[in-house]
């Protein structure tokens, strides 16, 4: 199969949108120059919706979602990775919490205002995106095109949408959510809570998946197997159990996955798109701008081979010590020591997104959005406590070295659940949303910030994130508590 770590290059000047909402005045859309190809004659081919969308999936890199390409110095526009692994007991900023770095530090603390440079950054990325992802869908469906190509744009333009607007509901909770191409310059804006917004995303994902391949036409494109992942966690999030549990058990009984041998292998440049992976972000190093820069971001030391490293997203105390004895994925996922030209120092750091980048934030490593164990275990939590979800669970912890657990097992079962998805899923952005699903975030946080010793308490206000000021100005309604 063709890889497509390198189609995401072509801009917003093909696709037309603006940071958040498309603004397009009449005059703009209505001129149409032979020599310029604009928004009004632009959709008109199978190339053209080919070339858009690569826009579509072009906005998963960007920094205010699944990328982080941004130098140090300036502290980057974030990412993900900054709102839910640091917001979690996973991870924090890392040992500097001055300067530049206090902005970060706000967001592992529960500090950040409306004025935050991070929650702008993954609000205006992730709208970029739907904006993208609308006008596709918008403009396709007059294309005097055959239905099958058609069917299998809509489907995959959905599902990178609804990503979207799954980790907008998830860390804003009331948002707005244009579902079709706006052209009006201030158009008005409707708020819908998390609830509404991931209803909608069951309908969503549920007409993508049907739209959907099974089988990828091109490696790192979303197929059927990516909505039905996405529509089972909503489920999960909605409490539809047996719901979430069709979707996955269609997942699981397709045939087309299964867990690797080895922990170790699902990561690394040379281990992408495996058999285990259902959707990842593609990079591409090389000097060509869709390089990650998750290398230098997580690496402790400030001299690495290529570039710098910045000791963010760092694993806290209690992560290290969440691993069981014996357990394999503890040294492919952190380490508590570090070497550098011979000399060793202690200092945490996550070791799944390790490479060597060609240059500063210009390396190969992909992210992996969904993979066959995740699935695993949201299946197991569908199911509820019997042995079938246990038998889920330690499919899991059998590739990891450690034994079979049972409903006889210490703990209860969303004990052992939640336990199982941190040190499988350990930095892949899962931990936060679990935390929120299982109602456990603000116990598990207040319990993490006594531990570390801090003057720190949260209450359900601070669940969601404040909604930019650059919107609230604009007209939205902000959320409690700020």
């Amino acid at each position: 199969m063709i890889k497509i770590k390198n189609i995401f290059s072509l801009k917003s000047c093909l696709i037309l949108t603006s940071i958040f909402f498309i603004s397009c005045s009449d005059e703009f859309t209505l001129l149409a120059p032979e020599s310029q190809r604009n928004v009004d004659n632009f959709y008109q081919t199978k190339t053209d919706f080919e070339t858009a969308l690569n826009g579509v999936y072009d906005a998963l890199q960007s920094g205010g979602a699944y990328g982080n390409q941004s130098d140090i110095a300036t502290g980057g526009t974030g990412g993900y990775w900054m709102m839910t692994e640091m917001r979690s007991d996973n991870t924090d900023q890392g040992a500097d919490v001055t300067g530049l770095a206090a902005a970060v530090a706000e967001l592992n603390e529960f500090a950040e205002t409306s004025l935050s440079e991070y929650t702008l950054g993954a609000w205006s990325g992730s709208y970029q995106g739907v904006a993208r992802a609308n006008t596709l869908i918008t403009r396709i469906q007059s294309a005097k095109l055959d239905d099958a190509f058609k069917n299998q744009v809509v489907g995959e333009a959905l599902f990178v949408r609804s990503l979207l607007y799954y980790n907008l509901g998830m860390l804003f909770g009331n948002i707005p959510m244009p579902l079709e191409e706006i052209l009006e310059t201030n158009p008005k804006q409707t708020q819908l809570t998390q609830t509404q917004v991931l209803t909608q995303l069951v309908t969503d994902l549920t007409d993508a998946a049907g739209k959907m391949s099974s089988t990828p036409t091109l490696t790192g494109r979303a197929t059927k197997w990516s909505a039905l992942t996405l529509l089972g966690r909503v489920q999960l999030h909605l409490g539809n159990k047996s719901e979430a549990a069709s979707a996955l058990n269609q997942v699981i009984n397709s045939g087309g996955f299964s867990l690797l041998s080895k922990y170790a292998d699902l990561w690394g440049p040379a281990n992408e798109n495996s058999n285990e992976s259902i959707f990842e972000v593609q990079f591409v190093s090389g000097g060509k701008g869709e390089g990650s820069g998750f290398t230098n971001s997580f690496s402790p030391s400030a001299d690495l081979q290529t570039g710098e490293g910045g000791g963010r997203n760092r694993p806290t105390i209690d992560m290290s010590r969440a691993y069981e004895a014996g357990d394999l994925r503890y040294k492919v996922s952190m380490d508590t020591l570090y070497v550098l030209d011979g000399d060793t120092t202690y200092q945490r750091h996550v070791k799944k997104y390790e490479s060597n980048p060609f240059s500063n934030f210009d390396a190969d490593n992909n992210f992996i959005v969904f993979r066959y164990a995740d699935v695993l275990l949201m299946a197991a939590e569908a199911l509820g406590a019997g042995t079938q979800a246990y038998s889920y669970i330690n499919q899991v912890r059998k590739r990891a070295g450690l034994g079979d657990i049972s409903s006889s097992t210490a703990g209860s079962f969303e004990d052992h659940l939640l336990q199982e998805r941190r040190v499988e899923l350990a930095f892949e952005n899962h931990r936060w949303y679990d935390l929120l699903r299982f109602g456990t975030a603000v116990s598990t946080m207040n319990a993490q910030f006594a531990q570390q010793g801090f003057n720190i308490t949260i209450n359900e206000n601070d669940l969601l994130f404040p909604i930019p000021q650059r919107e609230i100005d604009l007209g939205l309604t902000q959320n409690p508590g700020y």
